[in-house]
C-alpha cells in the first residue's frame, strides 16, 4: 500500500469553489470553466475537484490546496478553456516552465499570467509533488475523466517525502520565513478586458504591418515603373 500523509490542518487551506473527497487520494482535479464535473471525479476517486476561472489567484489557489496535501501527485486539467484567460493552458505552462523573476507564468498566453503571492519555492514545490499532468482540456465527459482519475490511482507512488507546505494567501504571507506582502487579487471582468485590449492592440499591429507592406508595395511598383520607363527611352535613344 502507497505510503500516506497528514494534509496540513484544516485541507484545503485556500477558500474556492470546489468538493473535497478523500484527502489520502493521489489526484486532484481542476475543471476549469465547466460545472456539474466536479462530484462525478470524487466519486471517482479525486482527492479534490473544482474549477479555475483565473490565470492568475485561481491558479495560486490551485497550487496552494495541491502543496498542502502532500498525497496529491496527479493533476488532471479538464472541462471547457475559459475563454480570454485560458487557463487551463496557463495552468500546464505553469508546471512545465514554472515562473520567472517577475512572476509570470512562462509559456502562458493567458491574459495576466503572473503569481503575485506565491513565489518560486512554492511553485518549485507544485512542480516536483505532481508526477504528471493530464491534460484533457475541453474534455466534458465524465467517462474519460474518471477513466483517467481511475489511471492515476493504479500508478500512486504515495506522499511526498516532505510534509505539507502551506501558503497563506488571504492571511497576505506567502511561506513560513519570507516577508509578508498584499494580496491584489485580479478580478475576472478586469482580466477579461485586459485580454481584450491585448488582442485589439494585437489587431492594431497586424493591420500597420499591413498597411506598411502595401505602402512600400505600391511605391516600389510606382519606382519599377519609372525605371522600367527611364530604361526604355535610353535604349530607344541609342538605337
Amino acid at each position: 500500500m502507497a505510503n500516506k500523509k497528514a494534509p496540513a490542518a484544516g485541507w484545503p487551506v485556500a477558500n474556492g469553489e470546489y468538493v473535497v473527497g478523500n484527502p489520502e487520494s493521489c489526484v486532484a482535479v481542476v475543471t476549469l470553466g465547466s460545472h456539474g464535473l466536479d462530484q462525478a471525479a470524487i466519486d471517482a476517486g479525486a482527492a479534490i475537484s473544482g474549477p479555475c476561472h483565473t490565470e492568475n489567484l485561481g491558479i495560486e489557489k490551485v497550487v496552494a490546496n495541491y502543496i498542502s496535501n502532500p498525497n496529491i501527485r496527479f493533476m488532471i486539467i479538464a472541462g471547457s478553456e475559459v475563454q480570454g484567460h485560458i487557463t487551463g493552458q496557463c495552468l500546464k505552462a505553469l508546471y512545465e516552465n514554472g515562473i520567472g523573476d517577475d512572476g509570470g507564468i512562462i509559456g502562458a498566453k493567458g491574459a495576466i499570467p503572473f503569481m503575485e503571492n506565491v513565489g518560486k519555492e512554492p511553485v518549485g514545490r507544485f512542480q516536483k509533488q505532481i508526477v504528471e499532468c493530464v491534460n484533457l482540456i475541453d474534455v466534458e465527459d465524465k467517462g474519460k475523466i474518471t477513466e483517467a482519475i481511475k489511471n492515476c490511482i493504479s500508478k500512486d507512488p504515495g506522499a511526498l517525502e516532505e510534509d505539507a507546505m502551506v501558503v497563506e494567501l488571504e492571511g497576505g504571507k506567502k511561506v513560513a520565513g519570507e516577508d509578508s506582502t498584499t494580496i491584489k487579487p485580479t478580478s475576472p471582468e478586469m482580466a477579461l478586458l485586459e485580454a481584450r485590449m491585448r488582442i485589439i492592440s494585437e489587431k492594431m499591429n497586424e493591420a500597420a504591418m499591413v498597411a506598411k507592406f502595401n505602402s512600400g508595395y505600391y511605391n516600389g511598383k510606382i519606382q519599377g515603373i519609372a525605371i522600367g520607363l527611364f530604361l526604355s527611352i535610353l535604349v530607344f535613344s541609342l538605337l
